[in-house]
């Protein structure tokens, strides 16, 4: 089959996943080989049809009004890590961020990953995988992982500092949760929250 055609019923099928879903060569042998399906890939990067963000990794821009624009990190993030079977959770720095903790946030996309560190790019933004232990990946996707991870970064003083104004917002529920995980995280990190958080 010829490139572009192969390309073209490719870019159809893009259009029907939702946003921020990654095309493989490997997830698109239906197509054809996998060699024609590499160079079809690499068509539609080239037309600004798909945006190239790894190696052997593709995103579809999103159409909007005034012309496409990327995916939302957060979709992309979640693909990959079905994608590649690894947990991917947000910067330490960033969960502190949204809970009020401190104005400073990272200027670029950043999480932390059980896998490898990368850098990935999509069209004039960087997407930076940092690796973790898996202890920061406790409660992922919940409130609880993210006052986890921000103590994390913060470090034992200000962590000190902060969390009876964090104790103060939680709900009874939440509470229960991060003293029942604490002896999952380091022992600075599992102190400081046993004895602010068991405090009536």
């Amino acid at each position: 089959m010829p490139v572009r055609r192969l390309a073209d019923q490719i870019l159809e099928h893009s259009q029907r996943l939702p946003e921020g879903a990654l095309l493989t060569a490997g997830r698109l042998l239906h197509f054809g080989e996998r060699g024609a399906v590499n160079k079809a890939l690499a068509h539609l990067a080239r037309r600004g049809d798909l945006l190239r963000v790894w190696r052997g990794l593709y995103v579809r821009p999103i159409p909007t009004v005034f012309g496409p624009r990327n995916p939302t990190m957060e979709s992309v993030v979640a693909s990959l890590a079905e994608l590649w079977g690894e947990s991917i959770a947000t910067h330490g720095a960033v969960s502190a961020n949204r809970l009020g903790l401190t104005t400073q946030v990272p200027v670029r996309a950043v999480y932390l990953t059980s896998g490898s560190g990368r850098v990935l790019w999509l069209r004039g933004s960087s997407l930076t995988l940092y690796h973790a232990p898996l202890w920061q990946f406790v409660q992922a996707g919940r409130l609880t992982g993210e006052i986890i991870r921000a103590l994390a970064w913060l470090g034992p003083s200000e962590s000190a500092r902060l969390l009876p104004f964090l104790s103060a917002r939680l709900s009874p529920a939440d509470r229960e949760v991060l003293i029942e995980v604490a002896p999952l995280l380091p022992t600075w990190l599992a102190e400081q929250i046993s004895r602010s958080l068991a405090q009536p």
